[in-house]
């Protein structure tokens, strides 16, 4: 499994688990601690799916910049 395809997963895990916090939130139950744990899968998430790949060809702008010179 990739890291795109990890960080995607997570992205929809927590997303239901936001849904079903929200929902728990406002019935009775306990919606806090899920809302919460399901935000911070959904972020981790997308930070995981956008994140830098490695590997991709091009180099750091630093080393770009210096090159120009």
């Amino acid at each position: 499994m990739t890291a795109r395809h990890a960080g995607a997963a997570l992205a929809v895990a927590g997303t239901v688990l936001s849904l079903a916090g929200a929902a728990l939130y406002v019935l009775p139950g306990p919606g806090l601690p899920v809302l919460a744990t399901g935000l911070a899968a959904l972020v981790t998430g997308l930070l995981v799916f956008t994140g830098k790949r490695h590997g991709s060809g091009r180099e750091p702008r630093s080393s770009r910049l210096r090159n120009s010179r």
